[in-house]
């Protein structure tokens, strides 16, 4: 199932992040979270998906006013990729950060 307002792929009839109960199927052009990564991490896993043409994104979870601040290594790279792409980058997530 998918949660429209996480875009999050879940199992059973309520998303756990956020109690979301009209969860319904999805569809190919769904966009799904896939990991949170470090930046220097999320630089290569953005590289990897290109190298494989999967269609991704990912939204900086600090911003750059804080990333200022802190520092570029505090930063977390959160990726979405299109439903019809999920499993493949899954299966490249998992072979890159076997702990994930």
């Amino acid at each position: 199932m998918y949660c429209e307002k996480c875009n999050i792929l879940i199992e059973g009839k309520k998303c756990p992040v956020c109690g979301y109960k009209k969860v319904r199927k999805p569809v190919d052009d769904d966009v799904c979270f896939l990991v949170n990564k470090e930046m220097i991490w999320g630089e290569m896993l953005a590289d990897v998906l290109k190298q494989n043409e999967i269609p991704f994104f990912y939204k900086k979870l600090l911003g750059a006013g804080v990333t200022v601040k802190v520092g570029t290594m505090m930063e977390r790279y959160r990726f979405f990729v299109p439903f019809s792409h999920f499993l493949k980058a899954k299966e490249i997530v998992e072979s890159l950060f076997p702990e994930t």
